[in-house]
């Protein structure tokens, strides 16, 4: 039972990251009109790298579909871990109001991982 539920939160996990993946290439979902200035500063700010952007999604589309993957999904982890300290930093300092959902994906990062912590035993020997 504990299996099935992981599956269907790292599919759902999975899919937001890869919707913001195809988002961050295709742009089909409209930015929200109410966003901070600090927050209009920071996509201004990353929009100027022109490289980053890109590789940010890359990663997020990558990373959703190997957390989708069960054999993969440790990996899928450590891939989306240094994006979700940024998102969560990001709600924190800049847009308070996301910070909710911030929270609950790191949860569900923070399950994931602690259920594959015998996968990551070798990288702390």
């Amino acid at each position: 039972m504990k299996n099935k539920i992981l599956f269907v939160i790292s599919f759902l996990f999975g899919l937001v990251f890869i919707n913001s993946g195809l988002n961050k290439i295709f742009q089909y979902m409209p930015m929200p009109e109410d966003m901070p200035e600090s927050m209009m500063k920071i996509v201004e700010a990353f929009g100027a790298i022109v490289w980053l952007m890109p590789l940010i999604a890359v990663v997020e589309i990558i990373g959703g579909v190997l957390v989708i993957i069960p054999k993969y999904r440790a990996l899928g982890a450590v891939m989306l871990l240094p994006i979700m300290v940024g998102i969560l930093l990001t709600h924190i300092f800049n847009a308070p109001s996301g910070l909710p959902v911030a929270l609950i994906l790191l949860a569900v990062l923070a399950w994931i991982m602690i259920d594959n912590r015998a996968k990551y035993a070798a990288l702390f020997k």
